[in-house]
């Protein structure tokens, strides 16, 4: 049976986006996309229920429960006042205008958000095909000496040369945002930022990023916390 955890407890953020969100997603450590939308609750400092399905019970549920959620039979989806949330960034979006934060202020800082977060999405989807292919051992560290030095360099190079990101660690400069997210855990998953950060040496915009991500009040809360999987 999948577990269920009620994390924190309901407040004045809970009100602005109407109420305690539920996620289903998988039981895999703190990694992956559904953890992005993790992170952006515990952030904010959103209370809500933490469903988890472990890979083995996972294809059940999947033609079961969550087919009757989402089409698509993927997770994480997210219920909230009776309403159906899919698609991950899209999830991630919602909340943000919920919430009046987490995606710039003026178009040109959107456009940036949503840039960053499509370089990332292209990169997920090229380490998921290389991280679970059934030739893992083959694929992933091919994938770590092509593809992923290629994301890295182009988006330090965008966080180094663009304006928008000179005031602060974030890609917004001091304007945490969703993409923020999506980039941290995207480098957490690849195991980049662990072990002080050994995996970015050569890239010093993203340690900077990353140490301001980790130093939000929500964010280091949770990595020091139970609740951080690893």
């Amino acid at each position: 049976m999948p577990t269920t955890k009620k994390i924190g407890t309901p407040g004045p953020k809970n009100d602005k986006i109407g109420g305690v969100p539920t996620i289903h997603y998988f039981d895999f450590k703190s990694r992956g996309r559904g953890q992005a939308v993790r992170l952006l609750w515990e952030d904010a400092g959103i209370a809500y229920e933490d469903v988890r399905y472990t890979f083995d019970e996972y294809p059940k549920y999947k033609t079961t429960k969550i087919a009757e959620m989402n089409p698509t039979s993927t997770i994480p989806v997210i219920e909230l006042n009776g309403n159906i949330l899919t698609q991950s960034y899209a999830i991630l979006r919602h909340f943000s205008r919920l919430l009046g934060a987490y995606d710039g202020k003026s178009e040109e800082e959107k456009f940036f958000v949503d840039q960053i977060c499509d370089i990332v999405i292209d990169w997920r989807s090229l380490f998921i095909q290389a991280f679970f292919s059934p030739n893992k051992d083959t694929t992933y560290p091919e994938h770590c000496k092509t593809c992923r030095p290629d994301f890295l360099k182009a988006i330090n190079t965008h966080l180094m040369n663009n304006d928008l990101s000179q005031s602060g660690p974030f890609i917004i400069g001091d304007t945490f945002t969703n993409a923020d997210i999506v980039l941290y855990q995207i480098l957490h998953d690849e195991n980049l930022v662990q072990e002080e950060r050994k995996g970015l040496v050569e890239y010093e915009r993203l340690r900077t990023l990353v140490d301001g991500v980790e130093g939000r009040e929500g964010v280091r809360n949770f990595l020091g916390s139970e609740r951080y999987l690893g």
